[in-house]
């Protein structure tokens, strides 16, 4: 579950350059910058996908799994705008982002 904090922890400072950018004025953010931060929050899935199937894990982290699942949902959503080029909805970013983040709070509780 730390491999999955820390790589959700670099999505998350990716996020935030992200949400910047776009409350900023722009209408969406560098896709390479878009891909890195989507990237590394598959990963950080993947790598908690894993250790909870593994079993053993607190509830926790079922519940922080199921959130940022959610928040996954949202960042296709937003790719999507974004490769149409589309202006990304700012309620959107909002969303996605607060989703995201309640749920590396409950993963770092579990992992501390």
């Amino acid at each position: 579950m730390i491999t999955a904090l820390v790589l959700f922890g670099l999505a998350a400072l990716g996020g935030l350059v992200l949400a910047g950018i776009r409350v900023s004025g722009r209408p969406y953010p560098p896709l390479p910058l878009a891909l890195v931060h989507g990237g590394a929050a598959a990963a950080g899935l993947t790598a908690l996908i894993i250790a909870i199937a593994k079993g053993g894990t607190p509830d926790l982290a079922k519940v922080s799994l199921a959130l940022f699942l959610g928040a996954a949902i949202g960042g296709f959503i937003l790719l999507s705008h974004h490769l149409r080029k589309h202006a990304l909805p700012i309620w959107l970013v909002v969303v996605h982002a607060s989703v995201a983040i309640v749920a590396l709070v409950l993963l770092l509780t579990t992992v501390l």
